[in-house]
């Protein structure tokens, strides 16, 4: 049996499919992952949220990278792994992506909003850190060529890229919501997670506890391998894109 019949069998008999991603399934359009050699942050030091709300200077170099597009996270568009989770949701075969990605490629490869759970964030907007006002950060550059502090223009409180920085709590809605999802599924499927990052790397162990399947597609082993059902260790864009052709047949 070919890896795409194993992974579109274990598809085809689950009735409520989640699928987990992590950076994996975004360097194939070209997005660099974080820890590997060559990615983000071999070029630069994360900056931790403790030292952004702190320092002003830290403030500035922060933003500097996003304006410069330093990180790379964002600009790149969706491939066929992205276009793959997105028809399978469509047909009703997957209810939520919970994903670690910050690049908003899911909703760009049109899986709906409300059905991506980013439990790190988004690197698309930027939102207030004190009453959550959401900016849209084409519309910031100005004041920060201005050499502006960004502050909220509602509340004064400090502006920041809508993602989860080193040493910022988690977003306690989206882990409560990855969780159900976790309980509520009969097939986790992992697209690009080396399932490191905790305590989102929980969410699919905690999916095969609760007697879901668990279905793992990486480039390289991971830690939760000897709990899976399936191990792929493949390119997740040409893998998906069989998988699809077998389940409409």
């Amino acid at each position: 049996m070919s890896d795409a019949d194993a992974l579109a069998r274990l598809i085809d008999k689950a009735s409520r499919v989640v699928v987990f991603t992590g950076a994996g399934i975004s360097t194939e359009s070209g997005i660099p992952d974080f820890r590997s050699p060559g990615g983000v942050w071999s070029k630069m030091t994360p900056i931790y949220f403790q030292d952004f709300v702190a320092s002003r200077d830290k403030r500035r170099e922060s933003w500097t990278r996003v304006f410069n597009r330093s990180a790379g996270w964002v600009g790149a568009s969706p491939n066929e792994g992205h276009f793959a989770v997105a028809k399978l949701v469509a047909a009703g075969k997957v209810t939520s992506v919970i994903t670690q990605n910050v690049d908003n490629l899911h909703q760009d490869s049109g899986v709906p909003d409300d059905l991506v759970i980013e439990v790190h964030g988004n690197a698309t907007y930027a939102r207030c850190l004190t009453c959550g006002k959401r900016y849209e950060i084409d519309r910031l550059k100005p004041r920060w060529e201005a050499d502006e502090d960004l502050t909220c223009v509602f509340c004064t409180g400090l502006l920041k890229t809508a993602t989860i920085s080193f040493g910022q709590p988690m977003p306690e809605d989206k882990m409560a919501r990855a969780a159900e999802e976790a309980l509520l599924c009969d097939l986790c499927l992992v697209l690009g997670s080396s399932l490191v990052v905790y305590p989102a790397a929980s969410i699919p162990i905690e999916a095969k506890r609760n007697g879901a399947r668990l279905a793992i597609v990486n480039r390289e082993p991971t830690d939760q391998d000897p709990y899976a059902d399936l191990v792929l260790n493949t390119e997740i864009g040409p893998l998906m894109s069989d998988v699809l052709e077998r389940l409409s047949d």
